[in-house]
């Protein structure tokens, strides 16, 4: 069994139970599996692999619960820089019904890698638009071969512009065939095991792009196989009124109706989660994947987070897709949200740490997952380090590297290891051949939105 031994990191940031923070700790990994975490005094000294972090503070891997990851190729499109949520869909589902094979899976690529580089070990994405012989296959063989913890879901649209849906009739899917592919993903890729590299959760888009009938079966699918549920929800002010308009209901309620509430269901945004919404998910365990940078792109809103942490919600961090962000940087969405929660609650709404725990312990609740997202004995070996030099933590990493990671300039990861295996060594990304990717990519998108 090959080990690995993480030494010497200035700050050790474990977010075990007693959320320790070891000055010139390290870890030591076993077949992919943490096994002694600590001093550099208290583990062992010899492994297969040595690698000295000097100057490094050395965290668990970020969680990202929330991405669209195909979006990747349509970022900064001019005629949706300026819209809001469902004028920006309008624009780009035209363009996303050109999507291949090939185009989602050299898009998870990119997109795993910019996720990887900024300290993402785990990530959903939320794949829901299937033209030309596209398959959510495509985005899992990509995670395979980059090398990243995946929780795959199959999004779905099943009701178009003729039903009273949002997206246009063609790029919209039969419910029949919809859970016939759900299920064949789940027989097929779902490992349920501790230590799994690959999970399939289901998840229809939006309310506005699926029936009663399919949220319903879904969740009555997902249950039969213990996998997990997920989809967008109270995103902007049209939502709130769609919803009230079509259903008569909140959000919450609707989803609730639809058995949509529960510690295996977590929901995108939650920008107009209302007070009472927030007190079902709390009571109810259900989850949140917090996305500030895209809610602020599209002025969407700033979801109500102190109120939802309060409530006892489970929340988590998600860069939300690549052309609703146009970035995909982990650490940074992490600062982003601490920023954002202290504007209109004032600088102690949440903390460096805090919002460092939301990118990690709370990105692992999420995804229901109790082996990521610290630093312990047992929990699967995910760490990244970042090296604590540069004009950009200049001043801040002498006082509290900690805080320093959130505070100042979000940098690249330094080091990466996902399941025991380096994939980031030196800042640079071992696992594909990423200028080839990234030249094929933008061929890609350009021909997608030439048309």
């Amino acid at each position: 069994m090959p080990t690995l031994l993480l030494k010497n990191a200035q700050t050790l940031v474990t977010m075990d139970a007693q959320r320790r923070e070891i000055a010139g700790g390290g870890v030591f990994i076993r077949d992919g599996v943490i096994e002694a975490v600590g001093a550099d005094t208290d583990l062992p000294t010899q492994a297969d692999e040595v690698i000295d972090l000097a100057g490094h503070v050395l965290t668990p891997g970020l969680v990202n619960t929330h991405h669209h990851m195909y979006q990747s190729l349509t970022r900064a499109i001019p005629a949706a820089q300026d819209a809001e949520l469902f004028d920006w869909l309008k624009t780009l589902y035209p363009i996303w019904a050109r999507l291949t094979p090939e185009a989602i899976r050299v898009s998870t690529l990119t997109a795993m890698a910019e996720l990887i580089l900024s300290g993402c070990t785990t990530s959903s994405d939320h794949l829901y638009i299937y033209p030309n012989g596209s398959r959510l296959d495509d985005a899992i063989a990509s995670a395979v071969e980059i090398g990243m913890r995946f929780t795959a879901s199959r999004g779905s649209m099943s009701v178009g512009e003729s039903k009273g849906g949002l997206p246009p009739d063609s790029v919209v899917e039969d419910e029949g065939a919809i859970l016939t592919d759900t299920r064949r993903l789940i027989e097929t890729y779902h490992d349920a095991r501790r230590h799994a590299m690959v999970q399939v959760a289901v998840a229809p888009c939006s309310p506005f792009s699926v029936s009663r009938e399919l949220m319903r079966e879904s969740a009555t699918l997902a249950r039969a196989y213990g996998v997990r549920l997920h989809t967008h929800l109270a995103e902007n002010d049209k939502d709130i009124s769609y919803s009230r308009e079509v259903f008569g209901m909140t959000p919450a309620e609707y989803a609730e109706s639809l058995g949509w509430t529960g510690h295996d269901v977590w929901h995108a945004h939650c920008v107009k989660l209302d007070e009472p919404g927030i007190a079902l998910f709390g009571r109810s365990g259900t989850g949140v994947a917090h996305c500030p940078c895209s809610n602020m792109r599209l002025a969407s809103g700033i979801a109500p987070i102190p109120a939802m942490r309060a409530a006892g919600v489970p929340v988590g961090l998600g860069v939300d897709g690549s052309a609703s962000n146009d970035g995909a940087h982990m650490l940074g969405e992490a600062r982003q949200a601490m920023l954002l929660a202290r504007v209109g609650h004032g600088p102690a709404a949440m903390s460096a740490r805090q919002a460092l725990e939301l990118a990690t312990l709370g990105g692992a609740r999420v995804l229901g997952r109790d082996d990521i997202g610290a630093l312990a004995p047992g929990m699967s070996a995910d760490c990244v380090a970042f090296k604590l030099t540069g004009p950009g933590f200049a001043g801040g990493a002498v006082h509290d590297a900690v805080a320093a990671l959130l505070f100042c300039t979000p940098p690249q990861v330094n080091w990466s290891v996902i399941n025991g295996r380096v994939v980031v060594r030196e800042g640079a990304l071992t696992s594909i051949d990423l200028p080839v990717v990234l030249e094929r990519h933008d061929a890609i998108a350009r021909a997608m939105c030439a048309g």
